[in-house]
């Protein structure tokens, strides 16, 4: 079984306890156990123990983001540390991208990042695509090492010590990958990595997701408005911000309006949080061609388009507030792109 170390910052953790759930059939299949600092049991030397798991671990995620980045102890102990053991062939680092940020010229920049691309997993219109990805390169990669290392290792009565078995140690203080009879320390008592609980999420917590993405959602059309109209000869954009929970934009073709929308909170009435878009600048709010609603997991908040203009394999998606105005953007765009 590999052992994968989250190297994160506490303000990604949301992000971090995503990827613990997309991780749940390799752990269900006995190929990994994971750990992170919220498993440090109160009352413990915290630096002894993530320096103890960074140095046992096999497998050891940088998660990135430019909070990681900014902290001194991700960037500069245990992201040293990490690379320091990748160098020496005794662990596998793995930068998993969350969030666009200048990383590429970071000590890690020449790793190959994941999920496909180093394409930040919060730009993905789906993230529960972006998450799946990850996963299924951390499995590549727990499989490649479990082959190599039991290619390495000489036979015992015909079978070779590899996954499973206990194996010779390449560092007396660390095993270099532990198998299922490999012996613990003494001072490190067994338990589940499984710990998380479900999450409760109350009105006022929709309520700012949803307000919050629309804000994010006006700042997005507003600078893709510009852009368009700088990439493209013969288009005029306009953008406007109506009130507090509506904005509009209109595209044009050599001074004729070709595409329009407006976007409001609300529109389904009771309280059902949601947003919904209108292909009328000028829209009445009662007049909508499309929603999206909050809904929620055990974990994390989302956005489900109920389908209306249905294009894209997106009707039954969860999408981030990012994956929200891509769809948005995409009704709006299609129009001009005819």
């Amino acid at each position: 079984m590999a052992k994968l170390f989250f190297s994160y910052c506490h303000a990604d953790e949301a992000l971090r306890d995503r990827l613990e759930v997309h991780l749940s059939l390799l752990k269900n299949q006995g190929l990994i156990s994971t750990w992170h600092d919220r498993g440090i049991v109160a009352g413990s030397n915290v630096d002894a123990a993530i320096d103890e798991n960074l140095r046992n671990a096999d497998v050891i995620l940088l998660l990135v983001s430019a909070d990681f980045i900014a902290s001194r102890y991700c960037y500069s102990i245990e992201m040293k540390r990490a690379l320091e053991r990748h160098a020496d062939g005794t662990a596998h680092v793995i930068p998993v991208i969350l969030e666009p940020c200048d990383w590429h010229t970071a000590p890690f920049g020449h790793l190959l990042a994941v999920p496909k691309d180093g394409k930040a997993v919060t730009t993905w219109a789906n993230q529960a695509e972006a998450w799946t990805d990850v996963a299924r390169q951390i499995r590549k990669a727990i499989e490649d090492l479990g082959r190599g290392r039991a290619e390495a290792q000489p036979t015992s009565g015909g079978a070779p010590l590899g996954w499973g078995m206990p194996q010779p140690a390449a560092n007396p203080a660390k095993p270099a990958f532990a198998g299922a009879g490999s012996v613990q320390p003494s001072h490190e008592r067994p338990r589940s990595s499984n710990l998380r609980l479900k999450k409760e999420f109350t009105d006022y917590d929709r309520d700012k997701f949803l307000h919050d993405s629309f804000d994010y959602m006006a700042k997005f059309f507003d600078a893709s408005l510009d852009e368009l109209a700088a990439r493209n000869q013969g288009i005029q954009v306009r953008f406007q911000r109506l009130d507090a929970q509506r904005f509009s934009a209109v595209a044009y073709r050599e001074g004729k309006s070709v595409a329009e929308c407006s976007v409001r909170v609300g529109g389904l009435g009771g309280r059902s949080p949601s947003l919904s878009f209108s292909y009328d600048a000028n829209a009445s709010a009662n007049t909508s061609n499309e929603f999206i609603t909050v809904e929620s997991d055990t974990q994390s908040m989302y956005f489900k388009p109920l389908g209306m203009q249905f294009h894209g394999g997106q009707q039954n998606s969860g999408l981030s507030e990012q994956g929200a105005s891509e769809y948005f953007w995409g009704l709006f765009i299609d129009r001009l792109q005819r």
